[in-house]
């Protein structure tokens, strides 16, 4: 099995019948300078340049490349560059259809043409994180023997999901999500390139901005909806590719939604209201306009996680946690996964029991400091442990709250300006019910009242 003879013959294709092959693959970038986005590895001297002796130093010396980020930036993309630039062969699989058997017949074949015809192989496995333990050693041999140069892609944080000795072996590149600023490039070129649509038809820009909606920060995707919206304009003999025939293409409205502008704080501002007004249902529909729209998954994740303190609190104490975890993941897996756990938490934000009581306390607080209510610390809490503190009669007559019963000591904390100021004032909704009656009885226990 030789898979590089077939990329072979498709390019061979694609050179004598251009048109023979999707937008996507023509407008594949053949060196690095065509590449979009990910200029952090593109600098002149980067370990990538290096890769493919372009620039100072030579070669990276490198045996193997992970590259890790989210899909539809350029793994791939670059792989294929890396292979172009230094002339070697290229061949790819997937680790969720590819196994141990696949892997060794590659590096078999590496080995024959590097014998036969001094020809080294660029392996590329995308899905890397697929692949167990046992699968990833088998890959080390030829890591080790440089029987290839192995160019391995995952979506998951690789000191996570890539054994140690494959890791130390590789030259790890995280690639950036690519930018509305870096797709809009993408396009333009595909529009005006010979190897692309060649000036055909043209992109208004509320076209250009469903687009780029529709794409998610993912260039195959702008790619193939630019494509199909294209090639409609041009069966209906239109000079330019309308909003309207993009949405017919894509079979996706147009959402109103500016992420720069009004719709964009209007939105985010239904969603944490309507969670607020426990009203999942209106929560969701907020939810869905602004995934729809391309929003940053980060951003929505970030309000979630306001939310979760500033309407829920100790009404709800796992609101938080379950925020922040959506969070981490969002960061992690991406659209469009990311919009399963931004459901998942924004439903349990909005269900559970509501108290703004943590949002008045800390305002009131800082209410009081501002106001210049910030007196001198009482001594009996100021620090005790350097030299000449008990001369100052700093930390005497603490009574440390382990040494009495129940754990609460009947001492002055607060400074004389603020003492017996009640921030935080308890609702009876949800878990928050059991902390306003501890806090009672804490209150009163502070002032030798019990």
């Amino acid at each position: 099995m030789e898979p590089d003879l077939f990329t072979a013959a498709a390019e061979d294709r694609q050179e004598k019948d251009p048109s023979s092959s999707p937008l996507a693959v023509r407008m594949r970038p053949r060196t690095l300078d065509e590449v979009v986005g990910q200029q952090h590895l593109l600098k002149p001297g980067s370990p990538l340049r290096r890769l493919v002796g372009d620039g100072d130093g030579g070669p990276a010396g490198a045996s193997s490349v992970i590259l890790w980020g989210p899909p539809g930036i350029g793994k791939t993309t670059l792989a294929y560059v890396v292979s172009k630039a230094t002339n070697k062969r290229f061949v790819e699989l997937s680790a969720i259809t590819a196994g141990v058997k696949e892997v060794r017949a590659v590096i078999e074949g590496a080995r024959r043409a590097a014998g036969g015809y001094g020809k080294e192989t660029v392996l590329f496995l995308d899905e890397i994180h697929r692949f167990s333990k046992a699968q990833q050693d088998s890959l080390l041999p030829a890591v080790e023997n440089r029987w290839v140069t192995l160019i391995a892609a995952t979506t998951e944080n690789p000191y996570f999901s890539i054994i140690s000795p494959l890791l130390s072996r590789s030259l790890l590149l995280t690639l950036e999500p690519l930018t509305d600023e870096d797709l809009r490039g993408l396009l333009d070129r595909a529009l005006t390139d010979e190897r692309g649509l060649g000036g055909a038809v043209t992109l208004p820009e509320d076209a250009e901005a469903h687009l780029l909606r529709v794409a998610g920060g993912d260039a195959r995707r702008a790619l193939t909806a630019l494509e199909a919206a294209a090639g409609a304009a041009i069966a209906k003999r239109e000079p330019e590719i309308t909003l309207q025939t993009v949405e017919e293409t894509v079979d996706r409205a147009a959402v109103k939604y500016d992420r720069d502008g009004d719709q964009h704080y209007d939105v985010a501002s239904a969603l944490i209201k309507s969670i607020r007004g426990s009203d999942v249902d209106a929560a969701l529909h907020y939810l869905a306009r602004m995934i729809e729209a391309g929003e940053d998954p980060r951003f929505i994740a970030r309000r979630l996680m306001i939310s979760a303190s500033e309407d829920i609190g100790l009404a709800d104490p796992n609101a938080l946690p379950i925020a922040v975890a959506a969070a981490q993941a969002v960061a992690m897996i991406g659209f469009p996964e990311a919009a399963l756990t931004l459901s998942h938490a924004t439903i349990a934000l909005a269900l559970a029991p509501k108290s703004n009581a943590a949002t008045t306390a800390i305002g009131a607080a800082l209410a009081d400091v501002r106001n210049g209510l910030a007196g001198s610390v009482p001594p009996h809490l100021r620090d005790g442990h350097y030299k000449g503190a008990a001369k100052l009669g700093h930390a005497q007559g603490y009574v440390y709250p382990h040494d009495v019963p129940g754990g609460i000591a009947a001492q002055q904390y607060a400074p004389d300006e603020v003492r017996g100021r009640q921030y935080y004032e308890p609702t009876r909704y949800g878990a928050e019910a059991r902390y306003a009656d501890v806090v009672e009885r804490v209150r009163a226990r502070l002032k030798g009242d019990e």
